[in-house]
């Protein structure tokens, strides 16, 4: 596995959490001087997103996430995301928060199928990049926090060989191989079939620096060309007419990584079979993984990074409901299977060595708490954000 894959994977999976935030707090949005004081208006979600792309890109955040390590497990990861969608006022539930997760994870698994070099995921992430500046514009200090990330991007990963890359690139995907989640949108375009697996294309741009198939070309021991054979293709090759940009600023040219929730759609997401009986045999690898206390301690030094800001005063948190009823959510976290559902670890994160010594502990045995209910209050009525995405 690649030591360098986790701050790809983060990024990616948080630029498509906020892609999905911003476009249903957008589609729900109320003219400030028309809402009730438990609807959500453009304040509001402005000052959502900057609340979550503060703590994203907190400075001590992202040292710790770009120093090399290995990926941690999907219930350690989805721990993290959980405490970033929580760092404003915004409160989701478990069935929610299952359903936001369920959608970035098969997103960028779709752009990592298709990304035409394994270096072209350094593009998809700079789209991620770009279009999470693009929210905080109006904000200079947060906007600066991304340019950093950007800075330590462009160092961390210009150097690296094609070779280093393609085993990020295999790193991503066997962290990605099992799932299989059926999503709408590509449902709709065709590009995921019914069981959950995604629809390659065979036609398209070849990867930059290569040729369109359909020739061989023969060479003596001299290294000189003596015969050229042609075939037939079933695919519709096209050459790019220029490289990605992997500057601060620059045309990406690849459109992966962009925000595809931009035009209003409906999107659902459901386990597909195999998913299913994935979690039927779950049970069966319970076994304790011997890197899990040492896993868990990497994050909580993580986390220690990220403060969850709670409501002050008596100001109460908005509830975000990513269904279209309250009755939906509850039915989803009912019929969810139990596996593929992902419990909260509570850590809290400290530097005296008899805590860490106590949370080693804890985090050795792991024990998870079960999920707090969603703060009331402010939007505690509104129908669900997430049917029309």
């Amino acid at each position: 596995m690649s030591a360098r894959a986790l701050p790809l994977l983060f990024l990616n999976l948080g630029g498509e959490m906020l892609y999905i935030l911003d476009q249903r707090l957008r589609a729900q949005s109320i003219p400030g001087e028309k809402a009730r004081k438990d609807e959500w208006t453009d304040v509001d979600r402005k000052r959502v997103m900057n609340d979550i792309i503060t703590t994203m890109f907190n400075k001590k955040f992202m040292e710790e996430l770009f120093k090399p390590q290995e990926l941690y497990s999907k219930k350690a990861l989805r721990t993290v995301y959980d405490r970033l969608a929580h760092a404003s006022i915004m409160r989701l539930n478990q069935a929610s928060m299952d359903k936001l997760y369920d959608l970035m994870t098969m997103a960028f698994k779709y752009q990592v199928l298709l990304c035409p070099r394994p270096k072209d995921v350094l593009l998809v992430t700079f789209n991620h990049l770009d279009a999470i500046k693009g929210f905080v514009q109006d904000s200079p200090g947060i906007l600066n926090q991304v340019d950093e990330t950007f800075r330590q991007l462009i160092e961390t990963y210009s150097c690296l060989s094609a070779g280093e890359f393609q085993l990020i690139r295999q790193t991503l995907l066997l962290f990605f191989q099992d799932m299989h989640i059926r999503v709408s949108i590509f449902l709709k375009d065709k590009v995921q079939n019914s069981n959950g697996r995604f629809v390659l294309p065979i036609s398209g741009p070849v990867p930059w620096g290569t040729e369109v198939p359909g020739l061989i070309r023969m060479f003596n021991h001299k290294g000189e060309e003596i015969k050229r054979t042609e075939f037939t293709t079933d695919g519709n090759y096209v050459t790019p007419q220029r490289e990605g940009s992997f500057d601060l600023y620059g045309d990406r040219v690849l459109k992966l990584g962009t925000n595809m929730y931009s035009v209003s759609r409906p999107v659902e997401t459901h386990m597909s079979g195999s998913s299913k009986n994935l979690a039927s045999h779950a049970k069966e690898n319970t076994a304790p993984n011997p890197l899990a206390k040492e896993e868990l301690n990497f994050l909580a030094r993580l986390l220690g990074g990220l403060d969850v800001k709670k409501p002050g005063g008596s100001e109460t948190g908005f509830r975000l409901n990513l269904f279209t009823t309250d009755e939906e959510e509850e039915h989803a976290a009912l019929t969810r299977p139990e596996e593929l559902s992902y419990k909260v670890v509570n850590i809290e994160a400290t530097q005296e060595p008899a805590r860490q010594a106590e949370l080693s502990r804890i985090l050795g045995e792991l024990e998870v708490a079960e999920p707090r209910p969603a703060s009331g209050g402010k939007g505690e009525d509104l129908l669900a954000l997430m049917d029309a995405l």
